[in-house]
């Protein structure tokens, strides 16, 4: 299996179609009419502008990865917050020894509230006794 540099490098230079190691707005223009997508010149210059560093019109290898791995981040957070609405059911926007008991509950592991409170307090790093998201999120990762 490919490494995911390695992904992303063939993507980068099947976008790179002139081979010079940078993605022009037409270039993207292109590529995304070849999936079926619309993308007019002057949405792509604004895309192209957004990813490049250097601020040549242009994206590099660099640029690319940064944006995908954002994308991919973006993504994370998205999953996690929807796990962590699942974790806090009582709509204090905080998971608490009670909401943990009961999801854990449902997902077959019985634990007393002691139990819950022992797992919440090795990531609760404000000592409010509930996680937040934040703290859910340092756990999660």
């Amino acid at each position: 299996m490919m490494d995911k540099l390695t992904q992303y490098v063939r993507v980068f230079n099947h976008f790179d179609e002139n081979g010079d190691g940078k993605i022009s707005p037409s270039e993207l223009r292109q590529c995304v009419q070849v999936i079926g997508g619309e993308l007019s010149l002057e949405e792509a210059e604004v895309v192209v502008e957004l990813i490049d560093s250097d601020k040549d019109g242009l994206v590099d290898l660099d640029d690319f990865v940064r944006f995908a791995e954002e994308g991919e981040e973006e993504e994370k957070v998205k999953d996690l917050r929807e796990a962590f609405k699942m974790y806090e059911m009582e709509g204090c926007g905080y998971i608490t020894p009670k909401s943990l008991k009961k999801m854990l509950g449902k997902l077959g592991e019985c634990k007393s509230i002691d139990e819950c409170q022992t797992m919440i307090a090795r990531f609760d790093l404000d000592g409010d006794r509930v996680l937040s998201f934040d703290e859910f999120r340092v756990m999660m990762l």
